[in-house]
């Protein structure tokens, strides 16, 4: 299959994680790709694994200037911008609200939130100029029910999920699609906090990750790679300002198996007859 063929796309934290899983498909779907990351030596593997398809861009998200090279080698070295997907990220501040120093929680924000606006304030100018294009942010369901991530972490992907859905009301008028891709638990090197270390360290925590939600086994990268796949392809073109939660039904609701055992057994109800007592 070649869904993306033709099209050049941008991926930030693409050099891991659900990002490495979205380039390695993007590539095989017939898409070229900007590699934006901060891990040089992991970015750069991997574009020479992938050949002239592919290219690294040394990327923090933070720093706009960054941001907007990394939109600029898409357009110089292959004319063209079709998707931008806004993936990079961290765990951020951790605690209670009165532990968290403020410089934690700007650090925060600047990396999930400001990095995600300045990707989408790059792209808007040359999909614009190009007729169109499909941005993709990564929200989470951290950001759409609360307990499932630290404290700021969820605030900062509620307002990368609202972000989305109020960029995507102009952006419509230039046939920009604006979504974001909400995963669950999926263990990768941030979410397992093993970014740099040995991928065995990662590996070593699937199997938790199977009991967190409905659908019984991890998720994995793939299955928000295989989302993004589907919102920058021309399957998507009449969808915007969506949050896709991709999440085995965890926000949904808890495992069956975790319910209590009287609410699986079926017992006939017993109604009162009040001339029996």
């Amino acid at each position: 299959m070649t869904e993306l063929n033709g099209k050049v796309a941008v991926v930030t934290g693409g050099a891991s994680g659900i990002g490495e899983a979205t380039v390695r498909l993007f590539v095989s779907e017939g898409a070229k790709v900007v590699i934006a990351d901060m891990q040089r030596e992991r970015g750069e593997a991997l574009a020479r694994e992938l050949g002239e398809v592919a290219v690294f861009v040394p990327c923090e998200v933070r720093q706009e200037a960054q941001v907007q090279a990394a939109v600029d080698a898409a357009v110089s070295q292959w004319g063209r911008l079709d998707c931008m997907f806004n993936n990079a990220g961290f765990g951020g501040a951790l605690g209670r609200i009165e532990d968290v120093p403020a410089d934690e929680f700007d650090m925060t924000f600047d990396v999930l939130v400001k990095g995600v606006f300045l990707g989408m304030k790059h792209a808007a100018p040359v999909m614009k100029a190009q007729g169109g294009g499909s941005i993709i942010n990564t929200g989470s369901i951290a950001g759409v029910i609360a307990g499932r991530g630290p404290l700021v972490y969820s605030a900062a992907k509620a307002a990368v999920i609202h972000l989305t859905k109020v960029a995507a009301m102009p952006m419509a008028e230039d046939n920009i699609r604006v979504n974001a891709i909400c995963p669950g638990f999926i263990p990768t090197p941030l979410s397992t906090n093993t970014v740099g270390r040995p991928e065995r360290l990662t590996e070593e925590q699937v199997a938790a990750y199977a009991e967190r939600q409905p659908i019984p086994r991890p998720g994995r990268s793939d299955d928000i790679a295989q989302m993004a796949l589907f919102l920058a392809s021309n399957r998507s073109t009449f969808v915007t300002g969506q949050a896709m939660v991709v999440d085995g039904g965890a926000a949904t609701g808890f495992p069956w198996s975790s319910q209590p055992a009287a609410y699986k057994t079926h017992r006939p109800i017993k109604v009162y007859n009040p001339e029996r007592g």
